[in-house]
């Protein structure tokens, strides 16, 4: 459940956390159960301590706290995200240039997992170790340790550091940072003024990693529309923080889009090529694909193509020419356009963001503006709670969830996501309200309910395959907790898909004609991989991406409790075995990925085949069926005379080896041609 979000909080499982602010402002009662979602501050924070508020989606979800002490820099941080989250004390010390010679980390991870983390420098070496690495090094230079469980203060320390030393600073196990000053603003609340600078590091992630400083050049805070670290009182500052940070990505997003999208004004012609035929789920040998502006004009046999007067001819022999893959699970944020294009991904159906900032990127990408794929627009909804998404469309009522719905079709969405917290008493209600709309309705499984009752209900569609497992265990209520998670991950290898439950179950699918949104790679991540692993789906690229984004993999499973490691790999085997019985039982199955853009969806359809699913309907799934399911299929999804020019040029054969997906090497999206390597090496990704 990547994003693509600062590898600096990789460990916590930031990266993980869906991109779920909306724009309904649903008044006090939503401010007030916020609170209930707030941990408590710990007793012994010292009344000294600079505290500040961790927001997620704008509603409170914890805290930071830093004092200074004998033994260095003590820094507590915690936040709740539906029943996940960190919680741990750092200790940090400095040098006299403000370099960490120490630190200690303890407490626990985002998933809940024990943290015990140290570095240390002494005498020009430096040693670390935590549950995910360890190693040493000789400096000759000054260098940061990036703490695989840091908090958002270090960001501060390590520009700090950087700012000290010409503007870049070694990394540590390796990299380098460099911090560099976009610009700098007056800010007041309630009287107090303050001066901040907005600094943008890269070295850290795909994207420029942005924070502010105070005049001191100390941490002030780190804004975004999902998750927000500001000092207490200064809340109300965040909207104008945001402004400026937005006005510099913008630039930059700007800048990326005139120099990597090119332009045939004369046409293109793919020629030579072999052709997947999305809607037969065949490849058609040597055929030529002609484009003129947007739409596909020609396609057929290559010896009966004409080429328009000074087209671009793109030979394509030995190469397969498939229409642009579908990603039907996302959550659309900085970047992913980049790496879902380079990927072959030209469209996403984004499954819960921030209604006002997903309106304006998909406006800009139309513009040119930005560097995106298609976006179709799916809007979340959830109940107010302890356990509630970082939304802001939360309701409580009838009234509240039918205006909701009623909002997100005024905003053009075609769709509407039932999240974990909602009321089961609300349910029929937003069905209802959606299909009167004709929009379709998908989610979670509420807490209380069953995948069942929700088809029974109205669902078309359920996300992730957890739920599906949940449906046979009914004593499990929390699903709204982490124990969506973990209770398949302990129970689901004893389920008999042979049993009348499941079959009863199966029938049921197929009588309301549901569609699933297995999620498969987010499982084997989290059921298979172990503390120090690359887990398996990004073992064939993890060389190629930035280091820090690397490190950040190698963190994001379960821990299994003792004796459960064989348990949760049989569990997640079972949810593999479960996924082929549906395609054998014609239930459909879409292509959705919910983590990291691009890279994740290759995986996907390499466990569909795993599955038991052909390559030809994987991709089939991913392309024409993925637009039928959206009633998008008059203008994409295969490579027709007349459809819009969105198609991919692959190094192989994907239809009979699976993993030839990864090997794209030409997109085409609107017309518009991108190529891979020049869109990866502008995001630090290696050939």
């Amino acid at each position: 459940m990547q994003n693509g979000k600062s590898a600096i909080w990789s460990s916590l499982t930031l990266v993980a956390i869906a991109n779920l602010s909306l724009i309904i402002n649903c008044g006090k009662a939503k401010a007030e159960a916020s609170q209930s979602a707030v941990p408590a501050l710990p007793a012994d924070i010292p009344v000294t301590a600079d505290r500040y508020s961790v927001l997620m989606g704008g509603n409170p979800a914890g805290q930071q706290a830093v004092w200074a002490a004998p033994d260095g820099l003590h820094i507590f941080f915690q936040f709740n995200d539906r029943g996940r989250g960190p919680k741990t004390t750092t200790v940090l010390k400095l040098d006299g240039k403000g370099v960490p010679v120490s630190e200690t980390v303890d407490g626990n991870d985002y998933l809940k997992s024990p943290v015990h983390e140290i570095y240390a420098l002494e005498s020009g070496r430096a040693v670390w170790k935590s549950a995910i690495e360890q190693g040493s090094k000789t400096l000759t230079t000054p260098a940061v340790y990036v703490s695989i469980n840091s908090t958002p203060v270090e960001l501060g320390v390590l520009a700090q550091a950087a700012l000290g030393n010409g503007e870049k600073v070694a990394l540590l196990p390796e990299g380098e940072a460099s911090t560099e000053r976009v610009t700098e603003i007056n800010i007041e609340v309630s009287g107090r003024k303050k001066r901040v600078s907005l600094y943008a590091i890269r070295g850290l992630d795909f994207s420029p990693t942005y924070l502010w400083l105070d005049q001191r050049q100390s941490f002030f805070a780190v804004v975004d529309d999902w998750f927000t670290v500001i000092p207490e009182g200064w809340e109300p500052s965040v909207k104008i923080l945001l402004a400026a940070q937005d006005e510099a990505r913008q630039a930059r997003a700007a800048g990326l889009a005139a120099r990597l999208s090119h332009k045939e004004p004369n046409g293109v012609v793919f020629a030579h090529g072999n052709l997947f035929d999305s809607e037969s789920a065949r490849v058609l040998k040597d055929q030529s694909i002609v484009v003129v502006g947007n739409h596909i004009v020609s396609v057929g046999p290559s010896n009966h193509v004409n080429v328009p007067s000074g087209a671009e001819v793109i030979d394509a022999p030995g190469k397969t020419l498939l229409p642009g893959l579908w990603d039907m699970h996302s959550h659309v944020g900085d970047d992913d356009g980049i790496l879902n294009l380079a990927a072959g991904v030209t469209t996403v159906r984004d499954l819960g963001n921030d209604s006002e900032l997903l309106l304006a990127r998909r406006k800009r990408i139309e513009e040119s503006k930005e560097i995106g794929t298609r976006i179709v627009l799916a809007g979340l909804i959830d109940g107010r709670g302890p356990f509630q998404g970082p939304t802001k469309v939360l309701v409580s009522t009838e009234a509240e969830a039918r205006a909701a719905v009623d909002n997100y079709k005024r905003l053009g969405y075609v769709q509407i996501k039932i999240y974990s917290s909602v009321k089961p008493e609300l349910v029929p209600a937003i069905i209802d309200e959606a299909h009167k709309s004709g929009m379709r309705v998908s989610g979670h499984i509420p807490a209380e309910m069953t995948a069942a009752q929700c088809v029974e209900l109205g669902y078309d569609e359920i996300q992730h395959a957890n739920f599906l497992i949940l449906n046979f265990m009914p004593d499990v209520k929390n699903t709204n907790t982490i124990a969506r998670l973990i209770e398949p991950a302990k129970r689901g290898a004893g389920l008999d898909l042979s049993s009348p439950e499941v079959r009863s179950f199966i029938n049921l699918l197929q009588d309301h004609h549901t569609t699933l949104d297995l999620t498969l790679s987010v499982f084997e991540n989290q059921y298979l991989n172990r503390a120090g692993q690359v887990p398996r789906g990004y073992q064939p690229i993890a060389s190629r991406l930035p280091v820090q984004v690397r490190r950040g993999l190698l963190s994001s499973g379960l821990t299994p409790p003792d004796g459960m490691d064989d348990t949760y790999r049989k569990s997640f085997a079972k949810m593999m075995d479960l996924a082929g019985l549906l395609y054998r039982s014609g239930i459909p199955i879409e292509a959705g990925t919910d983590s990291m853009a691009g890279f994740a969806l290759h995986r996907e359809l390499e466990l569909d085949v795993q599955a038991g699913i052909p390559p030809s309907r994987v991709l089939q799934n991913a392309t024409f069926n993925a637009a039928r399911i959206m009633k998008l299929d008059g203008d994409l999804g295969s490579i027709s005379p007349g459809k819009l020019a969105d198609l991919i040029l692959v190094n192989g054969d994907p239809a009979a080896n699976i993993s030839d997906i990864r090997r794209t090497t030409l997109v085409m999206k609107d017309g518009i041609v991108y190529k891979p390597d020049e869109l990866y090496s502008t995001i630090g990704v290696m050939p």
